[in-house]
């Protein structure tokens, strides 16, 4: 569909840029992007996708706001705790851009309902707490053939990396998988929780904008996206380093051993 005068208005910062204009922006508005996690990466995510004119923008999280999430998950507010965190989200999406459609899932994403969700939408952007839920996203990310813009906090670092594990790369090995860059979850306990450890909440809004950025990037197709590629944020010295990873040929998903997991 194209763009209406309200919406020629609202973006045209947007329909400017030489690498967006109207096409770049009519691809936003077509595109349905699944946000796993409603927290402090999803919710400076959410509010810059739907501002952006993101069409449908899904929300998958299972938790309610509580007053501790206020210090980072911005989306939400002190009205909001008690509330379901898609619900708020949705709430806030609607107040910051009408023409956006929010679609929330009061879930908790798992390996069993992970490829039929994720299968809805064009693209994933993952920003869970936990190891689990990573993973399951990602492998369902590969089998149905999404693109997948992943990011993890620390206390005062970030990471964020997209995956395109389905493609091949200009070299034509696969791209690497999520499993090539982390082969195995940490066991349990060695890395404290956000609730343990602590997080500094601008640093969410840090990762949280950039993840948008990716995602807003693979939809339009600007410049060289992060296959590939491991951004890490440390806030203590400010420092921004890039770091390349590669295909595993003994990955799970497309290495050597591909078939006996897929039929585990």
């Amino acid at each position: 569909m194209p763009l209406t005068p309200d919406e020629i208005d609202r973006y045209a910062r947007h329909l400017v840029l030489r690498d967006m204009g109207g096409p770049g922006q009519l691809k936003l508005k077509g595109a349905r992007v699944l946000v796993i996690g409603a927290g402090g990466l999803g919710a400076p995510l959410i509010q810059y996708l739907a501002a952006a004119g993101i069409g449908t923008i899904g929300l998958v999280d299972s938790d309610a706001v509580s007053l501790s999430n206020l210090q980072r998950q911005v989306i939400h507010g002190t009205p909001d705790i008690g509330t379901l965190k898609v619900e708020s989200a949705a709430k806030a999406i609607l107040r910051l851009n009408p023409h956006v459609t929010a679609e929330p899932h009061d879930l908790r994403l798992t390996a069993e309902n992970a490829r039929d969700l994720i299968r809805r939408y064009d693209i994933v952007a993952e920003g869970s707490d936990n190891f689990e839920t990573r993973y399951a996203v990602s492998d369902a990310c590969f089998f149905e053939r999404k693109p997948l813009v992943t990011a993890a906090l620390g206390q005062f670092d970030g990471s964020l990396t997209t995956i395109r594990a389905h493609e091949t790369g200009p070299d034509g090995k696969p791209n690497p998988t999520y499993r090539c860059l982390f082969p195995s979850s940490p066991p349990p306990g060695t890395i404290p929780t956000c609730a343990e450890a602590g997080v500094l909440g601008a640093l969410a809004g840090v990762m949280g904008s950039l993840m948008a950025m990716e995602v807003i990037r693979e939809i339009v197709g600007f410049g060289e996206s992060l296959v590939g590629r491991l951004l890490m944020v440390d806030a203590r010295s400010m420092r921004f380093d890039t770091i390349r990873y590669g295909w595993d040929e003994n990955n799970p998903l497309n290495g050597s051993e591909a078939v006996s997991f897929r039929t585990a």
